[in-house]
């Protein structure tokens, strides 16, 4: 039976199961650690799995406004530290994705294996303009305005009439942020991108890029684009997924996921 750790460090609230390699997984904007729960059967076989909720999410303390990337990359480094990881995998999920490529221009010594998952690149204007509408509307009226249209992008429509109890789930994550520090953070998600765009050339270490085929603002050019810009990275495009292929199809993640770390780090 795999032991299960978990405590708060510095405000940041973290879980730990499984032994081997240590992996980090960086969730995304509005959820919490527990968006894992579909990851963390296959990983905890071959490696010690870290969850945590980032700042402004779940169990962890607010940030500082105005929220800037450097506090989520500041974060990561105080809580490996804390937990005692010279070295770990990092696997990000949208502003995770972005969190994670961040740290490893970083903080490179610290990071053995980089996934990038459902990530942002090199957004255009437009596509820049209609995340920003977004982060204004929650601004505005709290995550409530942005929770049924994020979930119609996240999820093949069959899923979510096949799923109600998962989207329910999620649902209440996003619902649970707090109003004012939500749309700080969803205004990093939006700009951040292009901080990041160029500097990712600098990647040392080995990385898997990934989305789904529909997932349309984080789309398989993006990470086409990634996995060309990084030196040693493979890109992987998930056919029919949309944003939530992390649980809507679990078994097609995991398993490039788990082959990519147990490749590189076991």
């Amino acid at each position: 039976m795999n032991k299960i750790e978990q405590g708060s460090w510095k405000g940041t609230s973290w879980i730990k199961k499984g032994s081997g390699p240590p992996v980090i997984l960086v969730h995304g904007l509005g959820l919490n650690s527990q968006m894992w729960q579909w990851q963390i059967a296959s990983l905890t076989p071959h490696f010690s799995v870290i969850c945590y909720d980032l700042l402004g999410h779940g169990n962890s303390e607010h940030p500082e406004i105005p929220c800037k990337l450097a506090q989520f990359n500041e974060q990561l480094l105080e809580l490996m530290d804390g937990l005692k990881l010279k070295q770990s995998a990092l696997v990000g999920f949208s502003l995770g994705g972005l969190i994670v490529q961040d740290f490893a221009l970083s903080h490179p010594e610290k990071v053995s294996a980089l996934v990038i998952l459902n990530t942002a690149h090199g957004r255009t204007k437009t596509e820049r303009k209609a995340v920003l509408d977004r982060v204004q509307q929650a601004k505005i009226h709290g995550p409530v305005s942005t929770v049924a249209a994020a979930l119609q992008r996240w999820f093949s429509a069959d899923f979510a009439s096949q799923n109600p109890e998962i989207l329910e789930t999620i649902k209440g994550w996003i619902l649970a942020n707090d109003k004012v520090i939500y749309p700080e953070i969803y205004r990093v998600l939006a700009e951040c991108d292009e901080q990041l765009k160029d500097a990712i050339k600098n990647i040392g270490c080995p990385t898997l890029v990934m989305t789904g085929e529909d997932d349309h603002g984080n789309s398989p050019e993006m990470t086409k684009r990634m996995a060309k810009l990084i030196p040693a990275a493979r890109a992987v495009i998930l056919p029919g997924l949309r944003h939530m292929g992390l649980s809507e199809n679990p078994q097609a993640v995991n398993s490039v996921l788990v082959s990519f770390l147990q490749e590189i780090i076991l």
